[in-house]
């Protein structure tokens, strides 16, 4: 069993930090709350027992930490009466700690860390950096022994590798008897938080130390940060002070006074955009004068807090899985999911990217999944991290009902490509219609107006001012901008149509002359190849596309 800093004894109040993605008690009989409730933990148990037996960490470590704290609203949900169990249990070790791992609570917002500064003096904040807890006993300034946290009463003894690793000293400058409790964590060359996220650094440290043998390369990826030294000075400056004069510099050069909420807002902010030798997860909020060791127990202490960075990646349950088809017949799934918060924006869908994909991923209702942010904007589906025990039906499309000559009519389950062809043709890579846009096709077809792709041409201010949701008004703006496409060139109308793309050839500015060209000929126009040239040469003799090319000719449009 490897102890890890992950399964904090006040780790359960993370429940209180995912408030703004909390979601109300899931609609479910007993039957498969119990269901639910049980596999969510069995995953738990999986995710544990690789950790702590392999030093594998098989799921990101806030995906884990959310993971936990909705088991723990499930089971408030369906049955409050049960017993938190201690995350914990399965890392205690058999070498007790002189003074107790206090652990930390974390605070839910800005909110929750000004309203906790405001009945405080004195604080300081320092980095939380992301490794694994430690004990480190001293006896006349000799390096005795490690113990591993645990469960911040009895760890595992690391002293055989931590004897390896140079960060810790072997030998103080001064003969004291010394206890410290710090962090050993993974050295990343100018990480920042903010654009790299944590890379397991943990993970890669609990596998090190999980180890019967620590080479000395590894052990020469491993460093030290003291973040208390439990029987040192009264006051945290004193404290600083002399770990640097015992070569525990770091403790002092990541420490720094907090007068006012703003200040820790800062430290918070600088330390997740700045590079730093760790993965960090947040800042630590202290006071610097804190009850004798003691008296300190294996539990969330009063004079210490935590204040994380916002997640880089978020636990989300998937409502429905919904299906757009773009104009070339694409099939994109989009999960609907149960509105979270991931960087101070609300998501509530995602794309999945393909229909293989879905395909593959097998993702229903119910499932439980991973987003993150690309480019800090658009919501990135990573992972399922847990499948709903119910397998709902999901009715999608057949991709070869799809294709680039589909769909030029919005009969039954054409709606989405139809709608697609349209923002298309009147978009700026096709006749850049102004004021026309996905709504202004979605009126026209829902009030029965277009029956097929160019059936506005011939509409008149009468029968616009007459449709729901346009109005008089409106009605002139629009005819005027959908005769405005009669002016358009024959290059426009081409692109406007859906024309494949045909490279650096030279078109004729007929259409009879592109129509009768046949594969072979489009072929040897300079950037075709044999699949662009069969689609080219499919366009112009299907039947539909003909259709509206005759279409275009009785309206006079030049080049038809």
């Amino acid at each position: 069993m490897l102890p890890t800093l992950r399964l904090l004894i006040g780790f359960w109040m993370l429940v209180a930090c995912l408030n703004a993605n909390a979601t109300t008690c899931p609609d479910w009989l007993p039957t498969r709350a119990q269901t639910e409730i049980a596999a969510l933990q069995q995953q738990i148990g999986h995710w544990d027992d690789s950790y702590h037996r392999q030093g594998r960490s098989l799921v990101a470590d806030e995906l884990y930490d959310q993971s936990r704290a909705r088991l723990k609203a499930w089971r408030e949900c369906f049955d409050p009466t049960t017993t938190p169990e201690n995350p914990l249990r399965a890392t205690r070790g058999t070498v007790t700690h002189p003074i107790p791992h206090t652990g930390l609570e974390k605070l839910i917002d800005g909110r929750a860390v000004e309203a906790w500064l405001t009945s405080r003096a004195d604080i300081w904040a320092q980095p939380k950096v992301d490794g694994v807890a430690v004990t480190l006993i001293y006896r006349a300034g000799q390096f005795q022994q490690a113990i591993s946290r645990g469960d911040g009463i009895n760890g595992q003894d690391w002293t055989a590798s931590a004897r390896k690793i140079a960060a810790i000293p072997q030998q103080l400058p001064q003969p004291l008897d010394l206890l410290l409790q710090g962090e050993l964590y993974w050295r990343l060359a100018d990480h920042v938080q903010a654009k790299s996220g944590s890379l397991n650094a943990r993970s890669a440290v609990a596998g090190l130390m999980a180890r019967k043998a620590l080479s000395p390369e590894d052990a020469n990826g491993i460093g030290l940060f003291v973040w208390d030294w439990p029987q040192g000075p009264a006051s945290l400056p004193e404290r600083l002070a002399a770990l640097k004069a015992l070569g525990f510099s770091d403790s002092e050069f990541y420490s720094h006074p907090v007068s006012a909420f703003a200040d820790a807002e800062r430290w918070r902010d600088h330390w997740y955009r700045t590079p730093l030798p760790f993965a960090s997860d947040g800042i630590v909020l202290r006071q610097s004068h804190r009850p004798a060791a003691e008296r300190w127990e294996a539990k969330t202490p009063f004079w210490s807090v935590a204040w994380k960075y916002p997640f880089a990646q978020v636990l989300a349950e998937v409502r429905k899985v919904n299906f757009k088809i773009g104009r070339t017949g694409r099939i994109t799934p989009v999960l609907e999911l149960a509105p979270v918060m991931l960087d101070d924006r609300q998501i509530k869908q995602v794309s999945v990217g393909s229909l293989q994909r879905w395909q593959a991923m097998d993702i229903r209702p119910g499932d439980q999944v991973a987003i993150s942010l690309a480019g800090l904007t658009i919501p990135r589906l990573d992972s399922v991290v847990l499948r709903s025990t119910e397998r709902s039906g999901v009715s999608a499309p057949r991709a070869e009902d799809f294709h680039h000559l589909s769909c030029w009519q919005p009969t039954p389950g054409c709606e989405n490509q139809f709608l697609a062809r349209l923002t298309w043709l009147s978009g700026k890579q096709g006749l850049a219609l102004r004021h026309i846009g996905p709504g202004t096709w979605g009126k026209l077809i829902s009030a029965g107006r277009l029956k097929g792709l160019l059936d506005w041409l011939t509409l008149d201010a009468q029968e616009l001012a007459n449709i729901d949701g346009i109005g008089e008004r409106s009605s002139a703006r629009l005819l005027n901008s959908l005769q405005s496409a009669r002016q358009q060139p024959f290059s426009r109308w081409l692109k406007a149509l859906g024309l494949p793309p045909t490279g650096e050839a030279k078109l004729a500015d007929s259409w009879q002359l592109l129509a009768q060209r046949d594969t072979e000929q489009w072929q040897t126009e300079a950037g075709i190849g044999p699949g662009r040239a069969a689609q080219l040469s499919a366009f112009f003799r299907d039947p539909q596309v003909l259709a509206l090319s005759e279409q275009l000719h009785a309206a006079g449009i030049d080049g038809f």
